[in-house]
């Protein structure tokens, strides 16, 4: 199965509606290459506007243009778009609840090599803490393009992170079950309940199959809806389990772990453990170096989840 990068069909979604809709802008800081961007730029210039390395004025005219009866896509790495336009993201887009669809790039630790300064592990603690700004972290490109879709069709603010590189998919073409809002069931099991977002999902899937084989039955949850949060989908898996493991590449206060522990724990109390990168530094290297070190991958999550159930 083809794999592609979640920022390219990001781009081919939007390069498609562009066809017959031309209130569709994106907007990048100089970020077109990095961001899969070039191709709508080259085919759009009219619907294409480069604010150079100034991501604050890129919010701002994105929500100015949204304002206009624009419909805003504002492309930018997600370790500057949730931290340098934090003010912006708050009061032009989401207070003013204008129609801007702020998609942070090469998120997590897709930058891993150049160290903190380009991790964004805080943009789920703080995007999801700003009234009227939703999040949502998909797990691969067919549910990313679902999800591009279905934005399409609403007003609303919203806050999409992606990865940097192209990932296994988690689904496959002929069957991507996506509904709005709406967490995904990947499996459903008896003993543990994994529920994880963003590149997780891919290792959760697979820690299944790992736990599968030591005769230990886990449900696989893919929260790609980080807000508005599918509470109704935790409780169903939390109750059908003896404890909850959630998996996020992101820092552990005020992400996934701790919005699943709250609703856990007001509504069907069991023992949640988060697997999430550390609160330092993180080390250097690629994607995959980096969750390997830290546990981050189908054995670690495997071999926590069954620690859990003992």
């Amino acid at each position: 199965m083809s794999k592609i990068a979640n920022k390219q069909m990001i781009c081919e979604v939007l390069m498609e509606a562009a066809k017959t809709d031309k209130d569709i802008v994106a907007l990048c800081s100089d970020s077109r290459g990095s961001g899969s961007f070039t191709p709508f730029a080259e085919t759009y210039p009219d619907q294409f506007v480069e604010t150079g390395i100034a991501e604050q004025n890129l919010v701002s005219i994105s929500a100015g243009l949204a304002k206009c009866g624009k419909k805003s896509y504002a492309v930018s790495p997600a370790c500057f778009l949730s931290t340098r336009s934090y003010e912006q993201a708050k009061v032009d887009v989401a207070y003013s609840n204008t129609n801007v669809k702020l998609i942070g790039i090469s998120g997590g630790v897709s930058y891993g090599a150049l160290g903190m300064s380009h991790h964004s592990a805080q943009d789920i603690a703080a995007m999801s803490a700003i009234p009227n700004m939703r999040v949502y972290i998909p797990s691969d490109h067919l549910q990313t393009k679902e999800l591009t879709k279905a934005l399409l069709k609403d007003e609303k603010p919203a806050y999409v992170r992606v990865g940097r590189n192209a990932v296994d998919p988690v689904y496959e073409e002929e069957n991507v079950p996506f509904e709005m809002d709406k967490a995904t069931v990947i499996r459903e099991g008896s003993d543990v309940a994994i529920i994880a977002c963003g590149e997780m999902v891919g290792p959760a899937k697979a820690a299944a199959e790992i736990l599968k084989e030591q005769g230990i039955s886990a449900t696989v949850v893919d929260m790609y809806c980080i807000k508005p949060l599918d509470k109704a989908a935790i409780v169903k898996a939390a109750s059908n389990a003896k404890a909850v493991l959630t998996v996020e590449e992101h820092a552990p206060f005020g992400g996934l772990g701790s919005m699943v522990s709250q609703v856990v724990g007001s509504e069907c109390p069991r023992k949640v453990v988060n697997m999430s990168l550390p609160d330092a530094p993180v080390i250097t290297g690629t994607s995959r170096e980096v969750f390997d070190y830290y546990g981050l991958n189908a054995e670690g999550i495997a071999k926590k989840a069954a620690e859990l159930v003992k």
